[in-house]
């Protein structure tokens, strides 16, 4: 019996994520993978002189490195890339379901980002989200930036640290949060509430923020099934806020004061 088209194309799927590989490049974003017992690696290429500098993380990883000369260094990643020097190609991590990454935690935050597709805003979100003591920061498999090189560079090492999940879809994601007792709210610059006023005497609930792209901003759909839309308290207009400086000041507004 012939196997139906979309099982065919599901296996395919399953086979491409399973081969997928990252390119993580630059000094900082290549120590901290080598140093994350968790990430598979599976090429380190260097110059002598990344070597060098490596040389206490690479002895840990237990991995043989590739030298290549500095002025023939190729590697498959963006010609403009900052690489100093190393690229290593690791597995994309697996940091598991909703549950086991956003509970657990006293008063638990949570960042969801609806269609945030650039790498360096992700990457600052995690940065932010790590210092700020985020549980998670979810993203969707599609319109949501893939760890990529660029993402770990502008995550500086957070990448390695910080639970980035990719939800299949958004709306399922934020009923489950719900049903686990979770606070949603979304970021909407047309809100008449800030979260300082919708958290006011809720501030030791477990609260998940869902963000949207600047422009386009929240789905429609992610709109209707948060709990209440916010805005952040500012004295201009929001639209002028990057959507990893509205991450970072609605995690902190957020917080157990």
């Amino acid at each position: 019996m012939k196997k139906p088209k979309w099982v065919i194309e599901k296996e395919q799927a399953r086979k491409a994520a399973g081969s997928e590989t990252v390119w993580l490049f630059g000094l900082h974003a290549v120590r901290d993978a080598l140093m994350n017992p968790n990430r598979q690696k599976l090429r380190l290429i260097v110059t002598r002189n990344a070597k060098d500098k490596l040389a206490e993380a690479i002895d840990f990883a237990g991995i043989e490195p590739e030298m290549v000369d500095p002025r023939k260094f190729s590697a498959p990643i963006d010609p403009g890339s900052v690489h100093q020097g190393a690229v290593l190609e690791v597995k994309p991590l697996e940091w598991g379901g909703l549950a086991e990454n956003c509970i657990g935690q006293e008063n638990p935050r949570v960042l969801l980002l609806d269609r945030v597709t650039d790498p360096h805003n992700v990457g600052a979100i995690l940065r932010s989200a790590e210092v700020l003591g985020a549980s998670a920061v979810i993203g969707t498999r599609h319109h949501s930036a893939p760890e990529t090189g660029a993402l770990a560079k502008t995550a500086s090492g957070a990448l390695e640290r910080q639970p980035y999940l990719r939800v299949r879809n958004l709306a399922d994601a934020i009923v489950e949060l719900q049903g686990m007792g979770f606070l949603v709210l979304g970021l909407d610059g047309e809100a008449h509430e800030t979260i300082e006023t919708a958290l006011d005497g809720k501030r030791d609930l477990p609260v998940a923020l869902v963000l949207g792209a600047e422009g386009p901003g929240l789905r429609q759909k992610t709109k209707e099934t948060v709990d209440q839309l916010v805005k952040i308290d500012a004295s201009g207009g929001f639209g002028s806020l990057n959507v990893s400086n509205a991450a970072a000041i609605a995690l902190y507004a957020s917080r157990h004061h």
